[in-house]
């Protein structure tokens, strides 16, 4: 029987307590059921479920764009800190990746996860040793070296 992804998830939970950045990021492309997946192991687990699109664009409708790229960290912050429990689901974390706002964004979630067990969706792919974000040519790109957080993929988990 092949192990859903809300499964892989639930168990790299007990992994992620014992290290240093409590991150699981639910890495496929878009339309491989990462949503699916964070709502089942909300319904799991009670943890919250935020829509960093919505939510950060919300928080940041009325800043410049200056104000925009120095308020994001502190913004995400408050919007992780302010929910309850040890774990937080994120999805739709694209916001992050635009270049107007000058982030790192596994940075961003790193620092979040120091406090409680972050689940993100990564729209992106696991390349050997390393995890990409958006296509090679594409303005957002991102390409990181395979440490310090836990993935979770339709196809990989370790």
């Amino acid at each position: 029987m092949v192990e859903s992804l809300a499964d892989k998830i639930l168990r790299q939970l007990d992994h992620a307590a014992g290290i240093y950045y409590r991150l699981i990021l639910v890495v496929a492309p878009a339309g491989e059921g990462k949503t699916v997946a964070l709502l089942d192991v909300q319904d799991r687990t009670d943890a919250p479920l935020v829509n960093v699109n919505l939510e950060l664009s919300r928080r940041m409708l009325d800043l410049t764009e200056r104000q925009r790229a120095l308020e994001l960290p502190r913004l995400l912050r408050e919007l992780v800190s302010k929910s309850e429990g040890e774990m937080i689901l994120l999805d739709n974390i694209e916001i992050l990746f635009d270049v107007g706002l000058k982030q790192d964004p596994l940075r961003l979630l790193q620092g979040l996860s120091r406090s409680k067990t972050v689940v993100a969706a990564w729209n992106g792919t696991i390349n050997y040793d390393s995890l990409t974000y958006a296509a090679a040519a594409h303005p957002e790109y991102r390409r990181y070296p395979m440490r310090d957080f836990l993935v979770v993929s339709p196809e990989v988990t370790g």
